[in-house]
């Protein structure tokens, strides 16, 4: 009888764990296996749901698509995004935070946490018809101010000079709200008395800043720099709403080129293959992160 019950007591656990497994198991490890498989295959559109006319054929998909301009295209323009837009979000959603938090509990804080955190919230494609009406050359508020000040209209995303660029002025304002909240409550979890016992000995808000606000948030920059980074290499919304790729592939980001390739030309072993250097591309960085935080921890 006691065996039997300590039986169930162990068991526990594993049943409570058992559904959120389950659902990892079949949501996301299943598909990134089978996604894994059929790059290696000449899996078509003619050949969709028809498994056992589909071929394997090694390396080919990986060799077309490292051959397609388009898609070494689309890897810069990524790294492009990353390297430009995730210090860009984290640096104004961190400034945000900062300023917030220094305003405590006063209602017009609380006003501004809203606001800032809205377009988190916010659907996309009702945020693109505003920002295409905010780009647009001819009508469009950016233009008007650049003009008030005796600058030349620009054409934002029709330009390939400007049309990245412009995409990453969305991105940064779309996405800045959520890491805002995260690094705002990682400041309100801060002791006060070390704030105090600095200014005390003469320590200054920079000092303050890079001596004991910093190094007791790590943990959420962390966590923030991970989520951040995963989050644009799949950029894609933006991208899809905005300018399909245009002008001239000059926006096309790596998750596009997938869904292009899949979708548009019905080429689903090349698009599956483009999807993992994807995948490898996130777990190689996600990895080296996670090597630096244990080394921080050491």
């Amino acid at each position: 009888m006691v065996n039997g019950m300590k039986k169930r007591k162990n068991m526990t656990p594993y049943l409570l764990i058992g559904p959120a497994v389950l659902i990892l198991f079949f949501c996301s490890i299943l598909p990134i296996l089978i996604t894994f498989g059929i790059s290696f295959s000449d899996l078509g559109l003619a050949k969709l749901g028809k498994w056992d006319q589909m071929n394997f054929v090694g390396l080919k998909n990986y060799a077309m698509i490292f051959s397609d301009k388009v898609f070494i295209k689309s890897i810069t323009n990524t790294l492009y995004y990353v390297v430009v837009g995730v210090p860009s979000v984290i640096v104004v959603s961190f400034l945000l935070a900062y300023l917030l938090n220094r305003g405590g509990e006063k209602k017009m804080y609380s006003f501004f946490r809203a606001v800032f955190y809205s377009p988190s919230v916010t659907n996309m494609v009702a945020v693109s018809i505003v920002w295409l009406y905010l780009f647009n050359p001819s009508i469009g508020l950016f233009n008007d101010i650049i003009q008030f000040f005796g600058g030349e209209p620009l054409l934002w995303l029709k330009d390939k000079a400007t049309a990245k660029n412009s995409l990453l002025m969305l991105s940064v304002w779309k996405n800045m709200g959520i890491n805002m909240l995260i690094f705002l409550a990682a400041l309100q979890s801060v002791p006060k008395e070390l704030y105090e016992a600095s200014s005390l000995d003469g320590a200054g808000k920079l000092v303050q800043l890079f001596k004991i606000t910093l190094p007791n948030i790590l943990f959420s920059v962390f966590f923030v720099t991970v989520t951040t980074l995963i989050g644009w290499f799949q950029y894609f919304e933006e991208v899809y709403v905005m300018t399909e790729g245009g002008p001239a592939n000059s926006t096309i980001s790596m998750t596009y080129y997938v869904y292009r390739t899949g979708f548009w030309s019905g080429r689903f072993g090349q698009a599956a293959a483009a999807s993992v250097i994807l995948f490898l591309f996130i777990l190689v960085v996600t990895l080296i992160q996670l090597w630096g935080q244990s080394r921080n921890k050491d």
